[in-house]
């Protein structure tokens, strides 16, 4: 068997993956993106001022959503991935009634921010950009702490994942998150939140 198809072949499947996400004690996070288990590292206390920062932003323009943190998404293709992304942006109320594990659709934004771990490279740059363009949601925010960029993905691909724009500021610049956001966001600040 090739590397290739090695890497392709799932550990186990969504829903035995759920069975042992369900079991995990509450101070672990558990991700199953491309057929594979992560463990999401617990946010510094940086890493969540970014995300009360980004709150406070998207609700100042657009109080008609609301921003919620470790909500789980089913992605990929099938929806066979399972993702708790720092933030996700959606109408007020969307996930109400919705189990650990909700469908994106009406999600107009994901978050993600990078944490000093090892597999930072491959979840957060490569894997999760093409799991949330797969699933269709609008943007992928990835507030990147090791480049001091803050990059936007937008146009998803459903049919091969990923985005068809990526958009790559550094620390300091304005940048537009277009619609269905529609806002701009002074990044100045979050030089203030790296080591």
């Amino acid at each position: 068997m090739t590397a290739m198809a090695e890497r392709h072949t799932p550990q186990m499947s969504a829903m035995e993956f759920e069975t042992i996400a369900a079991g995990a004690p509450e101070t672990v996070t558990l991700e199953f993106v491309n057929g594979r288990i992560g463990v999401k590292k617990a946010p510094d206390g940086d890493h969540s001022t970014i995300v009360s920062w980004l709150a406070r932003r998207c609700m100042q323009t657009r109080p008609d959503l609301d921003l919620y943190q470790g909500r789980g998404l089913r992605v990929e293709a099938y929806r066979e991935g399972r993702v708790k992304p720092d933030a996700v942006l959606a109408p007020e109320a969307h996930f109400a009634g919705q189990g650990e594990w909700a469908d994106p659709d009406g999600a107009l934004m994901v978050v993600e921010i990078t944490s000093y771990d090892s597999d930072t490279d491959r979840r957060d740059r490569h894997e999760k950009p093409t799991a949330y363009g797969q699933a269709g949601i609008p943007l992928y925010l990835l507030i990147d702490r090791d480049s001091c960029t803050v990059t936007v993905h937008s146009g998803p691909d459903r049919r091969i994942g990923g985005y068809r724009a990526v958009h790559t500021a550094k620390f300091g610049e304005t940048v537009v998150l277009p619609e269905p956001m529609g806002i701009e966001l002074d990044t100045e600040i979050l030089k203030n939140y790296v080591r």
